[in-house]
Order: structure tokens, then C-alpha cells, then sequence
């Protein structure tokens, strides 16, 4: 891992799950990580209850565009994320995979996004702490 790690996040659609956790990590890590995120299959748009729930607590993911998962991109990744990639996501040898079994907030609204944001929260902090110990 580089001086600057780099952690992507991918989910199927790039829409939800994977655009909250990377809000989180920009907000939280500032520019001490670089964030990626990208999808097996984009959507159009980010997912507008994703977007209202992170605007809830302070963090804009309005500006995202969801992007395709490109091989490149999971090679030169340090960390990489799933969260129901399925089979999509590519492995490659040395790189550190956490997948993480959250709910799609696909069709769902506000109410039903909150706590898979905030589930998402408690495991980017964790993922954090970890990346870049304090001290």
C-alpha cells in the first residue's frame, strides 16, 4: 500500500450502497485516501433517497455519476469493497477485499436508506482507523 491508500467501493449499480460509502470516506478521510467507487452495472443517476440521506448528515453525493467497474481501476486499488457485485467483481493478488452485506436501497425511501447509511458509517470509520492509525 502506497502513502496514500486508495479504497474502491463497488456494488451493482454504483447508486447507492457504493456513493454513500465513498461520501463517507471523502468526508471522514479528507485527502488522505484516495476514493473510487464504481458498479458492475451503473444506473443512470445516483439513487435520490442515497442522496437525500447523506444530505441528512452533511455529506453531498449530489455531484456523482455512477461509473462502470473497469479493471484498471480494481488493479491500482488498494482496498477494494463489495457489496453485491456478484461474480463481476475481478480478484487480483495482493489487494485487500472486504465485502459488506448490506441492504440495496434500490426502490427504497428515505426512512429505509437511514440506517444502511449509518451502517455504512460505523464500517468506513472502522475501515479508517485501520487504513490510517491515529497517532
Amino acid at each position: 500500500m502506497s502513502d496514500k491508500p486508495s479504497v474502491l467501493f463497488v456494488c451493482g449499480h454504483n447508486a447507492g450502497r457504493s456513493q454513500m460509502a465513498a461520501g463517507w470516506l471523502r468526508h471522514l478521510a479528507g485527502d488522505a485516501v484516495e476514493v473510487r467507487s464504481a458498479g458492475s452495472a451503473p444506473a443512470g443517476t445516483v439513487n435520490p433517497a442515497a442522496v437525500e440521506a447523506m444530505r441528512e448528515v452533511g455529506v453531498d453525493i449530489s455531484d456523482q455519476t455512477p461509473k462502470l467497474l473497469e479493471y484498471a481501476t480494481a488493479e491500482s486499488s488498494d482496498v477494494i469493497v463489495t457489496m453485491g457485485c456478484g461474480d463481476a467483481c475481478p480478484v487480483f493478488p495482493g489487494r485487500r477485499y472486504e465485502d459488506w452485506r448490506l441492504a440495496d436501497p434500490a426502490g427504497k425511501g428515505v426512512e429505509a436508506v437511514r440506517p444502511i447509511r449509518d451502517e455504512i458509517r460505523v464500517r468506513v470509520e472502522r475501515l479508517l482507523r485501520e487504513l490510517i492509525p491515529a497517532g
